[in-house]
């Protein structure tokens, strides 16, 4: 019921997660991502802690394939998680348990890695892969293309309802996390219209984290 990707932007170190699902509010449980480390989905009969669990494995030094052995052997039943990772390098790695969901499978590519259960086909993933690779520009451009791309390919076996996506780069929070938590409408339109939106202010918004004083002008009392 979830099709999804993380990815790494080869040029800035960026790091990001895009997903879709016919569940609501998929991203506030499925997205994790961390500034200088790397990107993770846990997706499919969902445990929110293997997200957590594989970034801290890549922070501690260990590889995509590394950290997601350690979910696979430090998870709780890991045959029904479906965790995709990307680390600093641009290795992927991808666990699908065998109790994964309907038409299940995976793809990867360098920097990007896909995954999906409950699929409408088993070429989705790959057309998100290549959806990715195929695309340039800004990271959170190239994912909102590739899951055009992987929704294109037959997404998921129904409608899908909920999507996000996540991007973190050099600070300590996300610098974009955009949702969709509900919609009877196309979800991954709703984030890429949020996102087109989102995307001039971005780097004002980290600033005005960093240094106000720094940042463009409210124009308000307070901001002059």
């Amino acid at each position: 019921m979830t099709f999804s990707l993380v990815a790494r932007c080869a040029e800035t170190g960026m790091f990001g997660v895009a997903i879709s699902s016919s569940s609501p509010a998929v991203a506030a449980r499925c997205s994790y991502a961390r500034a200088g480390v790397g990107a993770v989905a846990s997706q499919n009969v969902t445990d929110p802690t293997l997200g957590p669990l594989a970034l801290d494995a890549m922070q501690g030094g260990m590889s995509a394939a590394q950290a997601v052995a350690a979910v696979q052997a430090q998870g709780r039943y890991i045959e029904y998680r479906q965790v995709l990772a990307v680390d600093g390098q641009g290795r992927t790695a991808i666990h699908s348990g065998p109790n994964s969901l309907g038409i299940w499978t995976q793809a990867q590519g360098q920097d990007v890695a896909s995954g999906g259960n409950l699929l409408a086909n088993d070429s989705v993933p790959q057309a998100i892969v290549d959806g990715f690779l195929g695309s340039a520009g800004h990271l959170g451009d190239r994912l909102i293309a590739a899951m055009r791309a992987g929704l294109a390919a037959g997404g998921e076996a129904g409608p899908v309802h909920s999507a996000g996506m996540m991007l973190v780069d050099e600070v300590s929070w996300p610098v974009a996390d955009l949702r969709c938590d509900w919609t009877e409408d196309c979800p991954i339109e709703a984030v890429a219209t949020a996102w087109e939106v989102y995307k001039p202010q971005l780097e004002a918004y980290v600033q005005r984290a960093l240094d106000p004083r720094a940042a463009p002008s409210y124009g308000v009392p307070g901001d002059q």
